[in-house]
Parts: structure tokens; sequence; C-alpha cells
């Protein structure tokens, strides 16, 4: 079997930062004394599917507010076969036609998949859903840069990525993702939904629609809904209540302003009194090609760092 990778492309991803957020990773986890794990943003997922190699997570919840992402990964969970079937066909159909004649052929996904929104049950998993998932996966794969945006109708309106090649059906690792969330809760919901799955022994991971660090950088419509300072300031207040509350180890991850104003401490001032570090990362999504590179991310703990102290030592079998 195969190693569990994210299946899907998304903004923010943290495959890139795996290397360096495992330095920061609490020693209870790298001792294998957590395997309780938490990520109320589950986006991509990279952090639990790289966890999931390292350590022996008992207990996952994942959640997001993206309807058509957890009905993805549900169905992944669930009917893999079945939606591979799907994927399959949509691979087939995508090597065999023209270049030319490809944003044609996504252009009739996209719009099947904004009009099929009307008739999905989100709350009751049916045979639409499998469709349904593999049109996400196909659209992932196939439009600009793996963006998710939905304009003010509800509607997925990201343009094709005019791409050679697409892997649009990754049989392998869409069966190892599956055994790999076979015992997680995945749910749709907001992230203060997590609360009473939280104690002492979680690690919990925050990757939230980063704050803006410019006014054209401004992308935080992954649900249809925004998530301005006002959201910031409201989750670091529920990060501090945890702290307080539940004594988990807890992990922040977000832009970090500095970047374009040396001046700017807006999460200096919301996370007072916690850890906060840098990370190097590539800016991946930029209009302007000159300004796309390394840029810093901020990382911030409520648990000391400890650099190097411990490597991994309970491998999951």
């Amino acid at each position: 079997m195969s190693k569990a990778k994210p299946f899907i492309k998304w903004v923010g991803g943290k495959n890139q930062l795996l290397g360096q957020l495992e330095e920061y990773y609490p020693q209870e986890l790298k001792k294998g004394a957590i395997k309780n794990y938490i990520e109320p943003f589950v986006g991509g997922g990279a952090l639990f599917f790289a966890l999931s190699q390292k350590i022996k997570i008992e207990n996952a919840y994942l959640s997001d507010l993206n309807k058509d992402l957890i009905l993805t990964y549900q169905v992944v969970q669930k009917r893999p076969a079945d939606m591979l079937d799907f994927l399959e066909q949509y691979q087939k159909e995508y090597d065999a036609t023209a270049q030319d004649k490809r944003n044609d052929l996504f252009l009739s996904v996209r719009q099947h998949f904004n009009l099929q929104r009307f008739e999905v049950n989100y709350k009751k998993m049916s045979d639409n859903w499998v469709s349904r998932a593999a049109q996400f996966i196909f659209l992932n794969k196939t439009c600009f840069n793996g963006l998710f945006r939905l304009n003010a109708r509800g509607e997925f309106n990201v343009p094709y990525g005019k791409y050679k090649t697409a892997a649009i059906c990754d049989e392998q690792n869409i069966m190892a993702v599956s055994k790999t969330l076979k015992n997680a809760e995945i749910v749709q919901a907001d992230y203060t939904s997590c609360w009473d799955k939280i104690n002492e022994n979680s690690f919990v991971y925050f990757d939230p629609p980063y704050r803006p660090i410019s006014a054209t950088a401004s992308f935080t419509t992954y649900t249809g809904t925004v998530f301005r300072d006002k959201e910031q300031i409201e989750l670091a207040s529920f990060f501090k209540k945890l702290d307080r509350e539940k004594g988990a180890k807890l992990m922040l991850s977000n832009s970090d302003p500095t970047n374009e104003n040396v001046n700017d401490t807006f999460f200096e001032t919301a996370y007072l009194g916690y850890n906060i570090f840098k990370v190097s990362a590539n800016r991946a999504v930029n209009c302007n090609g000159e300004k796309r590179g390394k840029i810093s991310e901020l990382l911030i703990t409520n648990y000391r760092y400890e650099p190097r102290t411990l490597a991994f030592n309970f491998i999951n079998k």
C-alpha cells in the first residue's frame, strides 16, 4: 500500500512546509503519547497524512466549512472504488481530448457541477455524492492553480488551467487515503465544533484562511464567506480558551504581515503570551510573477519549542 498524501491541490497546502513544521511538533506527539488529532480547517490535509505515516493516530477529527470538500473526503473514505470508476472515465476523456478542446470539456464539467449543487443533500450520502466528488477532483486537477473559489451566487468560477497532463485518476493514492481516513470523523462544520473532541491528550492544528498581507492579496472565499480581521480575532480567542480549559497542544499557521509592513503587529497582539515562530514558504498564488518567491509565514504554539531534541520514535505500522 502506498503512503497516503493529499489527493487534491489546495491553496495554502502544507506539503512544502512539512519538514519545517515537524521540528515544531510538541514532544508528547513525537514520543507517541498523543494519539488524538484534530484539524478544524482540513483543506488538503497534508499535515494529517504526513503524521499518519509516523504516529498511530487513534482518533482524528477533520472538519471544514467547505461542503464539497468534506463531501469528497467522505466519499474517498467510504466509497473510493465507486468514485475511481468516474475518475477513470474523466482521465480517459481528458487525455483523448485535443488541447484546443479541453477548455470546452472543463467548462462542461464545471457547469454541471454548479447546476448539480441544487440536487445534492449534503447531510446524507447517496449515489450522486460519488459523481460530485469525482467532478470536484476533476475540476481541482484541471483548473487554474488548483484554486477553489465561489462567486456571490455560490458557483465555482475558477478557469481552466491549460495543463498538457493532469493526474486526475490516482488509484493508488486514493486507496491509500481511504485506508488512512478509516478511523477519522469527517465533518462539515465551523471550527468551533471541535470543542467536545479535544482533551489534554490532543494535538490541534489550525490552518485557517490566511490574513491578507496586502490590499490585493485577499483570497478568503473558499466557502463563499469571508475571514477578515474580526474572524481572525475570534479564532485567537477560541485558541486561548482551548489552552485555558482543555490543556491540549495547539499549533496554528498564518501569514506574516511583516512581509509587507514591518510595523504590522496584528498577530503579536492577538496571540500575546504565546510562542510565535517564522517559517519559510513559497508564494504560490500571485498574479504578478515578480512577486512569487520565498516569504515567511507564522507558526503559533501554546507549548515550548525544543529544537531537534527528539525524533519520532513511535512508528505507525
